[in-house]
Formats: C-alpha cells, structure tokens, sequence
C-alpha cells in the first residue's frame, strides 16, 4: 500500500490551513515516530544549522531535541501557499535541564510530494530567553483557537 496524508497538493487556502494545523498537533505530541511519518522516507531537512535526511534521522534528530527542550509547546502559523509548497511561521516554548524558559521564533519552508507527504523542511530558528511567568501556552491548542483569525503575535 502506497504511504499518503491528506490533503493532497495543489493546495487552496483551506487545504493549507488543515496541513499546518495537523503539523502543530503531531509535533506537540513530541513523538518522534509519529511525526517522522508526516514525511517522505528520503525527505530532507535544513533544521538551522543541522541537516537531516530520511525518517531515521529524523526520529533521531526529533528524539534528542526534545531531550533538550522540555515540555515544548508549539504554535503555527500559514504564512503563504502555492501549488506544493508552503511558508510557514512558528513559536515554540521550552525549558533546558536548568529550569530556564525559552521561546523560539522560526520560519519554514515546505514542500509536498503529490502523496502529500512532506518531502523538503527547512527552518530557520531564534531563541529569545523568557521568564515562566512570560509563557503563553501550556499544551496543545484548544478547538476554540484553530483556523483561520487566531494567529500567533510577534513577540
């Protein structure tokens, strides 16, 4: 059985939306198998200064940083859509093993193989240090924040 993940390339305004909200959601799940299959088997990645190919590497990509980033909460954001690919802003919040709170401010770039499957990553991140007390988000978002007018600020 060929491997697929709706929805399916060319996407609309509604298709992209649904792509980018199923990408937060598994990616808060912070599990590495599950996400890892979001993408093709040779998919590639440009995660800031680290390169990875193909779902092992991503699994251990994954596995390692969220050793690192604990308790991660993840919010996405379209940005832009044409035909297979899509632009897409992020803000992440975590802590290292010292207790110090961190929200990271990225960009991707992602494109889709015709089985919508993820085929190409690439991400540019910033870390900003934060106090707890500066958190906004404390799990997955609720079904009263998804779609489209519940976008994620600047800062």
């Amino acid at each position: 059985m060929t491997e697929s993940r709706l929805p399916f390339p060319p996407f609309d305004e509604e298709s992209a939306l649904q792509k980018v909200q199923a990408a937060e959601d598994a990616w808060n799940t912070r599990d590495p198998q599950r996400v890892s299959l979001a993408y093709t088997p040779d998919s590639v990645w440009r995660n800031r200064d680290t390169f990875v190919t193909g779902r092992d590497e991503i699994v251990e990509f994954l596995t390692a940083k969220w050793e690192r980033e604990q308790d991660y909460v993840l919010r996405k954001s379209l940005w832009g859509f044409r035909g297979h690919r899509m632009a897409v802003r992020f803000q992440y919040e975590w802590h290292d093993a010292d207790g110090q709170w961190w929200r990271s401010y990225g960009n991707e770039l992602w494109e889709f193989a015709e089985n919508g499957l993820m085929s190409r990553r690439e991400a540019s991140i910033n870390d900003v240090r934060i106090s707890e007390a500066d958190r906004r988000w404390f799990g997955p978002r609720p079904d009263d924040e998804r779609g489209p007018g519940h976008d994620i600020p600047l800062q």
